[in-house]
């Protein structure tokens, strides 16, 4: 790719147009990676420009992950250069009832979060294990360890994503290639408004820092570490999951994600 310098290393960021992703993205200049970066919507001019301004050179693709064509798209942009980091955070929520909302929405949901992840993950990781070189990053979510009432859909590929890291991590031993799931929590992003969960009482509480949220999962990611859950709450949530029955942790998770439970 003429734009990129050859002598740098690549990172290819998705879900970088805002919140964990856009910060993720920052991180990789700051270490001095060129980026591609990908989103379907938000200001993906704008975080590319404040990329280059710390010096990397940026790709940006409009594209829908959710499809192949999205995919294929990401793909003619990395144009074939070795990719040493790839973080795989595209991927949004869907509020409500399951049975409320249109089923072409939860099946956006998959589509973007497990299918087209996993499509990119097996296209660049096989070229990651073939040079037995790379990291892999995965914003899973502490919510793929509770049953998600009125977020049903999203927690449960959440479930499959945080699942799926372990195990391609096993897999991919002694290549070279590293595997770290990111297990954030609630995230001051647009995650709540595009998943029309605004007046849901988790929405209305304080939540984390994008950028420490990243900041976690790159150094872990750095540091070879099988995940990070982001936050001491978050981890206190982890650990509680472990030991409560699901019945109880989906009455919970329906005390939170209810539509019109905000705290006012």
């Amino acid at each position: 790719m003429a734009s990129l310098h050859p002598e740098r290393p690549l990172a290819v960021v998705t879900g970088a147009s805002s919140g964990i992703g856009r910060e993720l993205a920052r991180l990789a200049a700051q270490d001095g990676h060129d980026l591609v970066i990908a989103a379907d919507q938000g200001p993906l001019d704008q975080a590319a420009a404040a990329l280059r301004a710390l010096g990397a050179s940026v790709e940006a693709v409009e594209a829908d992950l959710s499809t192949s064509f999205g995919v294929d798209k990401l793909m003619l942009a990395i144009d074939g250069r070795p990719v040493d980091v790839l973080v795989a955070n595209a991927g949004h929520g869907l509020g409500h009832g399951f049975l409320d909302k249109p089923f072409s929405q939860a099946k956006h949901v998959v589509d973007t979060n497990v299918t087209g992840t996993l499509d990119l993950l097996h296209r660049v990781g096989k070229r990651m294990r073939q040079r037995g070189r790379g990291r892999i990053l995965i914003t899973g979510s502490i919510a793929g360890l509770m049953p998600g009432s009125f977020q049903a859909v999203y927690n449960g590929t959440k479930a499959f994503i945080d699942s799926f890291s372990f195990a391609l991590r096993n897999e991919l031993k002694d290549t070279g290639v590293s595997v770290t799931c990111l297990m954030p929590g609630a995230t001051e992003t647009h995650f709540f408004e595009r998943a029309d969960m605004l007046d849901t009482q988790v929405a209305s509480e304080e939540k984390a820092s994008p950028a420490e949220v990243a900041e976690d999962g790159w150094h872990a990611m750095k540091d070879g570490q099988d995940h990070v859950v982001a936050g001491w709450k978050n981890k206190v949530t982890a650990a509680m999951t472990h030991v409560v029955p699901d019945r109880m942790l989906a009455e919970q998770h329906r005390q939170m994600a209810e539509p019109g439970s905000a705290r006012h």
